[in-house]
């Protein structure tokens, strides 16, 4: 029967995915350093599971701690009200999942560089406390981006490697929300606050745009 043949042909080709991932070169590493504040990232690396096939991938999961989310009084306008009574406090922070293409090259005749390139996707938080001034609220934003960069391995041993890396990221506009209050770069805002635009929004929060990243860290090779 078709469906019985169908399940047969999505059973090799699983297999055969399953085989190519065990003789794959299989890492992971750990990461610490700048990306729009202090972070981390973790990531698993396979290279060599296609024959032939000149790249490695690379799965990344991220975090920052942002010490300048944006303009406390400003988001508090724009989101909230225009009340000014409270001492401001502020703190914001990324958690990003990223996917790479990762390209062995000899820039500059230095050996072990790799040039890399891929999507993005961070969940952005800012936080915007008035003590004493009975507000405290978070402006969040979901963001697609790419970047490409560098990164450099040392090799330490036989499994472990020194990494260093930079890059650079842009992300795209995308909704800024706060309270009960969104406004969006296609102007259909919810319950937008007096006249301000998303262009006010996007000038009072700072949600992740243009950035440097600079990480170093080890990687374990299996």
């Amino acid at each position: 029967m078709p469906g019985e043949k169908l399940k047969k042909i999505l059973l090799i080709v699983l297999l055969s995915g399953f085989i190519n991932i065990y003789s794959a070169e299989l890492s992971g590493g750990l990461s610490f350093g700048y990306n729009g504040g202090p972070g981390l990232m973790i990531n698993g690396m396979a290279g060599n599971f296609a024959q032939n096939f000149p790249f490695k991938a690379r799965l990344a999961f991220g975090y920052a701690s942002i010490t300048n989310p944006g303009k406390a009084l400003g988001a508090r306008r724009i989101f909230i009200n225009n009340a000014t009574n409270g001492k401001p406090e502020k703190q914001g922070r990324v958690w990003d999942i990223r996917m790479d293409m990762f390209y062995r090259t000899a820039i500059f005749g230095i050996s072990d560089t790799y040039i890399f390139g891929g999507p993005r996707y961070t969940m952005f938080t800012g936080n915007f406390n008035f003590v004493d001034g009975n507000e405290d609220f978070d402006v969040t934003s979901n963001q697609w981006g790419w970047g490409l960069g560098l990164s450099k391995f040392f090799r330490m041993n036989k499994n472990f490697n020194l990494v260093f890396e930079t890059g650079l990221e842009y992300f795209f506009e995308s909704v800024l929300s706060g309270h009960d209050t969104s406004y969006s770069p296609d102007g259909e805002h919810v319950n937008p606050r007096e006249d301000y635009s998303y262009k006010d929004a996007d000038n009072a929060v700072n949600q992740p745009a243009l950035g440097l990243r600079l990480l170093m860290g080890i990687n374990y090779a299996f």
